[in-house]
């Protein structure tokens, strides 16, 4: 039987005190949030009473309340023995809030409240909704706005504020007796909390510096003496102090030879005022045209510090050539939450994928009851949801992210009846959006990316007599004829999915609707047999899907020929059948011979879907990357499996110094758990170029670990490759667990000193873990 220690009572004036001091503390989150006296703050900081909703049947009561931190919120739990942090979650974990039956859960089960009373909360993890009910339409207001507006503000926080706000938070849970103070006990259990293990003899030594009242705790200008010890960044303060002078001064002229001499910025002279103006917190200095420690600081930690190349944050590139001619963000049996078998099917996977940039989603359609199509997973036990549903899911999230077209994979086995359902589906609740007829002009390829924005294609099998869906030979007096069936269920390695498929029988055909048949123009399926007979060419709109093993193996033997085929042809790449767990395949040698729609399961995490988000955060995040010119040149001779002389880019040779690690995420939440950091530099592209090195590891230290270690990397195929930095908790007995990553394409890279913004396993931003490292870029002789 577990015993619980009995919490000593505190007087009435206790009790007020701390209520006062977390009123403080909570108003001065506020002014960090730039929230002061904000009605909304107000109304979550006080609480209230919420409906939960987890089904028709479990509707429940439970307080909420936004805590003192303005970071997290606590939520009442009627469970027996749960620990105080599961009572807890972070706004950081917090996706998006959404008003109304905006959720299936609000769907299903709250469609007799008012939609004015109901939101949900979407985490950015695998977490499920939380769906809940406000006692009236202000509460429901306060929480939406006032959730909208600390997500907001604490987004748009410089990287110093919310180092400042985070250890302020640390601060405050170490100080156990909440009286303000830190005595040096709480000093060593803030350190674990920030995640650093230090000795008491150093532990002491900085509690002794700081104390200079000599009172055995440390109060207000001395706890800010701890900050500024703990947060001290040497490795910046040495090269902030080559550039600036005896008073402290990094002059405009002197910034503009260190963005010259060591950022490699070409536009350094006209740089170098804006940043002072945008970064530089003193007044003084910044009227003066100059930059002190902390505004080069905040420069280094800014999005102009970032490895990124900002300016690929933007859409850059052409996008006025052939769809054929661009990589595009793909998912695989996209309404699917986790396996093959057994896993949810839910339109919330739609939402996910599309609003993390995917530009071609899958949906498996099957005869439903009530004459309505469902998705799902054939012969397997996964969900089952509406086709409708769906429909109506893309229409809400497909340009949220990009206004680039969305491509409708659609893998049919409905009967003609329910064809013509899909079909209606698709154009009454799509409308404007669909594209159901060619776009002017050139016939003969497709058209561009550009033209295609704000439409939606759908990708399918066609009448056969309606030779040409872009609309020149076609006979539209046809109303349904037997086409081969695609059916890649039918594919996975499963005994019981071979036993379902046994039972139920299987044609190798299946009756098409010309309803459904009129909404593919440009995307085509069909059986590949080979690439084609330059003197009978396919028609462009024709496209194939492969298997990973079969795309894999004809990269292998026919890189070149593979390359060819897809400067006018879509190439359509899916998981093997044995991926039954959602594992994901590299979609790296693939993309090298020019294969666009390299589709991945996008619910599993990993250093395949690492490299994929990583290769479409360039350009914007559009979705959409232009191939090298290599890749588009009728006349290439590129194979990236055989690479001889030729105009694939000027060879580069990497240099890369690892320098620092900051406020490192713990991996183990026990307070006791301080994690020994290493990192891996990853190279990821053509054969040649794949490669990766990695630091030594530094034990017990996830706030500010110091390597100072260089790399050099010879790249071949610069255009081709990426870069991977992964950060792990180095354990000798057991595999290291992961703290974060970022992945980026070479091209991206920018040079001199930048930091790296790591990323969670699910590829979420952390709010302030950072690498800081040196690049230097240089041609091969």
């Amino acid at each position: 039987m577990q015993c619980f220690r009995r919490q000593p009572k505190r007087s009435v004036s206790q009790e007020n005190i701390l209520r006062e001091q977390s009123r403080r503390v909570a108003a001065l989150n506020g002014i960090r949030l730039g929230l002061k006296d904000d009605k909304d703050l107000k109304f979550l900081l006080k609480g209230s009473q919420l409906l939960k909703v987890k089904s028709g049947s479990w509707r429940k009561e439970r307080f909420y309340k936004l805590q003192e931190d303005c970071k997290t919120i606590w939520q009442e739990s009627k469970k027996m023995l749960r620990s105080p942090e599961s009572q807890i979650f972070s706004i950081e974990d917090i996706r998006d809030v959404r008003s109304g039956h905006k959720t299936e859960g609000m769907e299903k089960y709250a469609k007799d409240v008012p939609e004015y009373r109901c939101f949900s909360i979407i985490f950015k993890d695998q977490r499920k909704n939380l769906d809940l009910i406000a006692s009236s339409e202000d509460d429901a207001n306060h929480w939406i706005s006032g959730l909208g507006k600390i997500i907001a503000h604490s987004n748009s926080m410089n990287q110093k504020q919310k180092l400042q706000h985070w250890i302020h938070t640390c601060l405050r849970k170490a100080d156990k007796n909440k009286d303000n103070k830190m005595s040096l006990k709480e000093l060593k259990n803030f350190l674990k909390e920030v995640n650093i293990e230090v000795d008491d003899y150093h532990a002491k030594r900085i509690f002794q510096h700081c104390d200079k009242s000599q009172t055995e705790a440390l109060e207000d200008d001395e706890i800010e003496e701890f900050y500024k010890i703990l947060t001290e960044r040497k490795e910046i303060d040495k090269i902030f102090q080559k550039y600036s002078d005896a008073e402290g001064f990094m002059s405009c002229q002197n910034l503009v030879r260190f963005l010259y001499e060591m950022q490699q910025e070409e536009d350094a002279v006209v740089a170098a005022p804006a940043l002072i103006q945008r970064y530089e917190p003193n007044e003084r200095a910044k009227r003066g045209n100059a930059m002190t420690k902390d505004g080069f600081l905040m420069y280094l930690l800014s999005d102009d510090g970032n490895i990124f190349n900002s300016s690929h944050r933007k859409v850059y590139q052409d996008m006025t050539q052939p769809l054929s001619h661009y990589l595009v963000s793909s998912s695989h049996n996209t309404y699917l939450m986790e396996d093959q078998i057994t896993g949810p099917s839910s339109t919330e996977a739609y939402i996910r994928a599309l609003t993390k940039g995917c530009r071609c989603v899958e949906l498996d359609c099957w005869d439903g009851p009530n004459s309505e199509p469902i998705i799902y997973h054939g012969y397997t036990l996964t969900s089952k949801i509406l086709f409708s549903d769906v429909i109506k899911a893309i229409k809400n999230y497909a340009f949220k992210t990009s206004p680039y077209p969305v491509i409708i994979s659609l893998e049919n086995h409905c009967s003609v009846d329910q064809q013509k359902v899909m079909a209606q589906h698709m154009t009454t609740i799509l409308q404007d959006m669909l594209l159901v007829a060619p776009i002017d002009g050139n016939k003969s390829q497709f058209p561009s990316p550009e033209q295609l924005k704000g439409k939606i294609l759908v990708k399918g099998k066609k009448l056969s007599r309606q030779e040409d869906p872009t609309g020149t030979n076609g006979n539209n007096n046809l109303e349904a004829e037997d086409v081969s069936d695609e059916d890649e269920a039918a594919e996975m390695e499963d005994e019981s999915v071979k036993t379902e498929i046994q039972q139920k029988g299987k044609s190798d055909t299946l009756k098409l609707a010309k309803e459904l048949s009129d909404t593919v123009v440009y995307c085509k399926s069909v059986h590949f047999n080979g690439f084609e007979d330059p003197s009978h060419p396919r028609a462009f709109y024709e496209m194939s899907s492969f298997t990973e093993s079969k795309a894999l193996k004809l990269a292998q033997e026919s890189g070149t020929g593979f390359i060819h085929h897809n400067i006018r042809h879509l190439s359509r790449i899916y998981p093997a059948g044995w991926r039954t767990d959602s594992s994901n395949y590299n979609p790296i040698d693939l993309w090298n011979v020019g294969c666009q729609i390299v589709a991945l399961n996008f619910q599993t995490a990993g250093t395949e879907m690492d490299v994929y988000q990583g290769r479409f955060q360039d350009n914007g995040f559009s979705g959409y990357v232009l191939k090298p010119e290599f890749l588009r040149d009728e006349q290439t001779k590129f194979n990236p499996k055989s690479i001889t002389e030729g105009t694939w880019g000027t060879k580069k040779k990497l240099l890369l110094k690892i320098i620092s690690g900051q406020q490192l995420p713990k991996v183990n939440k026990s307070k006791n758990s301080i994690v020994d950091p290493k990192v891996t530099v990853e190279i990821h592209g053509v054969q040649q170029d794949n490669n990766k090195k990695q630091t030594k590891v530094i034990e017990n230290n996830g706030f500010n670990p110091k390597w100072d270690e260089e790399f050099t990397f010879d790249i071949e195929i610069p255009a081709l490759a990426l870069v991977r930095f992964v950060v792990e908790d180095f354990d000798m007995s057991t595999k290291n667990d992961f703290i974060g990553q970022y992945t980026l394409p070479f091209t991206s890279l920018k040079q001199g000193y930048r930091h790296i913004h790591l990323l969670t396993k699910n590829g979420d931003p952390y709010s302030s873990s950072t690498l800081f490292v040196y690049i230097d870029i240089q041609d091969c002789d």
